[in-house]
């Protein structure tokens, strides 16, 4: 039995820390945004559809998001039909890795899991979480961030204080190493539970 553990919170928690604490314990992850860059890569499975959609953001026979970016700061209408594209082929992604994994626990690290009613196909839900300051001193410490993209992001996001008690494990990444021991449980009792199935 593989037991499939979706993985979220809101940019800046430190959800990616806490994935590669899940794969130190021996659990297969799979990253959403990891997928969506194969698919917008050198002959990715999105290139066709956002050729014909979206020409102008394909450069070098791949998909520039810098160029996205700016197409849906630009139209409204433009977000929507990317979604419409790229979420079925994620989906089909997602599907595959869990269909060829051999681990007992597969964690499916996703950003907007919750906002997408994904949590429905989890056996569990991670959230993720870490004080308002923490996050925002994070997030603006990242390459190109600024204080509107970051407003930007969160107000797609649902709020960190809604996002918890959807969850079935909470993860607080004040510290790796308070990280690690919570995940460390996590991973000890989903084991229990599989054994005990």
């Amino acid at each position: 039995m593989t037991f499939v553990l979706g993985l979220t919170g809101s940019i800046g928690m430190g959800k990616s820390t806490t994935a590669g604490l899940f794969l130190d314990q021996g659990c297969a992850v799979w990253d959403a945004d990891a997928a969506v860059h194969r698919l917008y890569g050198a002959n990715g499975a999105a290139l066709e559809e956002m050729q014909i959609a979206f020409p102008e953001a394909v450069e070098n026979n791949m998909v520039s998001r810098d160029r996205l970016r700016s197409i849906i700061a630009e139209d409204q209408t433009a977000l929507g039909r990317i979604e419409a594209i790229i979420h079925p082929l994620v989906a089909r992604d997602r599907h595959d890795f869990i269909e060829k994994s051999n681990a007992d626990i597969v964690v499916l690290d996703i950003p907007l899991l919750l906002e997408n009613g994904l949590e429905k196909e989890m056996d569990a839900v991670v959230v993720v979480t870490a004080p308002p300051e923490t996050q925002r001193e994070r997030v603006l410490a990242r390459e190109g961030m600024t204080e509107e993209r970051f407003e930007f992001i969160l107000s797609r996001q649902m709020p960190d204080a809604d996002k918890r008690p959807k969850a079935d494990y909470v993860v607080i990444t004040d510290t790796v190493d308070h990280a690690r021991e919570q995940v460390e449980r996590i991973v000890t009792d989903i084991r229990e539970r599989i054994e005990n199935a």
